[in-house]
């Protein structure tokens, strides 16, 4: 019983810290919007897109400690990254850049 207890209790905390960060996040970017993805053993990924289409993600330990997170955040929550929710996303030279690097092989070492 004591360590069922003391999981739920970091579980938790991470819930906790997670929404504080979602909750910052949305205040510096006049609101936000997240979507909450699986990546198997490592946890869940919470994408966000800010009002301002200023983007960041954060990792949970798992699925169900993401979602608790964005639900005590009081974001908006998309079941998928569709895209009318990408759409948001503004993106600027250096996400350009990688992604036409990752498309030619990735930066070159000269």
């Amino acid at each position: 019983m004591a360590d069922t207890q003391q999981v739920d209790t970091k579980a938790e905390r991470k819930v906790a810290r997670l929404a504080k960060q979602i909750s910052s996040f949305s205040r510096a970017h006049g609101g936000a919007e997240g979507q909450v993805a699986y990546l198997g053993e490592r946890g869940a990924r919470i994408v966000l897109v800010g009002e301002d289409g200023n983007w960041g993600d954060l990792v949970a330990p798992s699925y169900e400690i993401a979602e608790k997170a964005v639900e005590k955040s009081g974001i908006t929550a998309h079941e998928s990254f569709d895209g009318e929710f990408a759409a948001k996303v503004k993106t600027g030279r250096y996400e350009w850049s990688r992604m036409a690097g990752i498309q030619v092989g990735g930066p070159k070492n000269n």
